[in-house]
């Protein structure tokens, strides 16, 4: 998703500011900063369901054995246990039930998955990536549909782990052994 920096102010902004923004506004809130986000186009949209489809008919075929849930944006995560930082994934994986709340995810999920917009992908890249191992997601996925490339981020291990893929490879969820999306099935 296109991530637009806010004005900059002298206080930091909180949680409250995004709950204070218009309806229909989405926006993530990175250590006191907003950024606003567009809307996503369709080929965005396309992976987004086709990735999160895979992913929850996996979790179902494990009839039960398997507590995970797939949520896609919008869906509001949590990070840290302040008011400084919120962020809207394009998939989360959550195994641990004791981390959903009414307003979403409080804590990090299992899994996230970001699919990239052309305007910005440092954020996901960089300062995402760096986020999410902070706050202890096991695993991180960047779609870029622009490269045709797959990253995947083990950050579970005590050694960081990346691999990259492209869109022609099947990948194996870290997560789940037995999970592997052929991105070949997506007719893109």
């Amino acid at each position: 998703m296109l991530l637009l920096p806010a004005f900059a102010q002298e206080q930091p902004y909180t949680i409250d500011d995004i709950y204070a923004l218009p309806d229909g506004e989405h926006a993530e809130l990175i250590d006191g900063q907003i950024f606003y986000m567009a809307p996503p186009n369709r080929l965005h949209q396309e992976i987004s369901f086709a990735l999160s489809r895979k992913i929850a008919d996996y979790i179902d075929e494990k009839h039960g054995s398997c507590s995970c849930k797939v949520y896609v944006a919008p869906f509001a995560v949590f990070l840290n246990a302040d008011d400084r930082t919120y962020v809207e994934p394009d998939i989360s994986v959550i195994c641990d039930k004791d981390k959903l709340t009414e307003n979403g995810c409080s804590g990090a999920p299992d899994w996230i998955i970001e699919i990239i917009s052309p305007s910005n992908p440092e954020r996901d890249y960089i300062q995402k990536l760096s986020l999410y191992k902070a706050a202890c997601v096991r695993e991180y996925w960047i779609v870029d549909p622009q490269e045709n490339r797959v990253v995947v981020y083990n950050l579970e291990q005590d050694r960081f782990q990346m691999k990259a893929y492209t869109f022609q490879d099947q990948i194996r969820s870290n997560i789940f052994s037995g999970l592997c999306i052929d991105f070949t099935s997506f007719h893109l």
